[in-house]
């Protein structure tokens, strides 16, 4: 797996930090003012937008937002670091396990959709649609350095080199596509182009004639001038885009379709009310930039059963075996 390291963050970490008085408050109290978000890459923009307007009604409010991937975020989270975590899929049994022996109870909160976009290089013209059978023949671990040309995939397409980009295996990308691809998380070739930085890989595969890859929708959206997207074949034999991304929100790009979460502390819930407080405002407002931010709005039945969820602060995830492209408002 060849790994691009860049030194230009895509997105700034957005840090609000405003400097309070310090004179007869101890460090602890000026912790319970303070929010520490981090996690996935996808997702990030969201809950850089809604910290953004919170700042504008809670000036005084003190919170950090950063990205090291969901699986950094989930280890951060279940290590007592962060208030609340943004992930791209849903949380794994052996992180709950890393949480309870921490002592860190959660409330899982779906905030938004996303779907996996598949493409290649703009110039590419062969390929339109692809089945999941054939994405598992690209992408399965047995494929590594044997399946190396277009026309192994399939015999109807030319005999040309195929060269492969993918987000790296930390991120929620990467697990739900291969849980989805190849029926079991991580599993994956690695022969490829890898990074945590899905706008690097979106360059990669505008400049590589023979590229293949797949991003969260929205990188796609941002540079969709300088890429092809491939349509996905659904179960039933339709060959299905996630644009308009209106797409994922009717279910019917399956089963590249998956919701974003938040995780939130209970410990942060229960001893720091200014957590609390965001993420009232988060729930009844980040509908309004969940568009803006590259993502797909949740269903007004969907929104009224996490913010019902929440206010009983009812702990455990029950997404944890969720199958790709399955209606949410069967687990929340």
């Amino acid at each position: 797996m060849k790994v691009l390291h860049d030194n230009i963050r895509f997105f700034p970490t957005l840090l609000m930090l405003v400097t309070f008085s310090t004179t007869g408050c101890s460090g602890a109290e000026q912790q319970k003012k303070q929010i520490s978000i981090d996690g996935g890459t996808v997702g990030y923009p969201l809950h850089q937008a809604v910290a953004e307007e919170y700042k504008k009604v809670q000036p005084n409010a003190q919170i950090s937002v950063a990205f090291s991937g969901t699986g950094g975020g989930m280890s951060k989270f279940c290590s007592g670091q962060i208030d609340i975590a943004g992930a791209s899929r849903a949380i794994r049994k052996e992180e709950i396990e890393s949480c309870k022996k921490k002592g860190i109870d959660f409330v899982e909160l779906p905030v938004a959709l996303d779907g996996i976009a598949v493409i290649t290089n703009a110039k590419n013209k062969f390929v339109t649609c692809l089945s999941i059978e054939e994405l598992s023949k690209i992408w399965s671990p047995k494929s590594k350095n044997k399946v190396k040309n277009w026309n192994q995939v399939n015999p109807n397409f030319p005999n040309q080199q195929l060269t492969l980009y993918a987000p790296s295996s930390d991120t929620g990308t990467f697990d739900y596509f291969t849980q989805a691809v190849n029926k079991k998380a991580k599993a994956s070739r690695t022969d490829y182009t890898s990074t945590q930085n899905q706008n690097v890989l979106v360059q990669g595969i505008s400049g590589d004639q023979s590229a293949l890859g797949y991003v969260g929708i929205s990188y796609y959206l941002a540079k969709k001038a300088q890429l092809q997207l491939i349509a996905v074949q659904t179960p039933k034999g339709n060959c299905e885009v996630p644009d308009p991304p209106s797409k994922v929100a009717t279910n019917t790009y399956t089963p590249l379709s998956r919701p974003l979460f938040i995780y939130v502390s209970k410990k942060s819930l229960d001893g720091k009310p200014v957590v609390r407080e965001f993420v009232n405002f988060y729930l009844d407002n980040s509908k309004k930039w969940v568009e803006q931010s590259g993502y797909v709005e949740l269903t007004d039945e969907a929104y009224s059963k996490i913010k019902q969820k929440f206010s009983s602060t009812e702990t455990g995830s029950k997404f944890k075996d969720a199958k790709p492209g399955q209606p949410i408002t069967k687990y929340i």
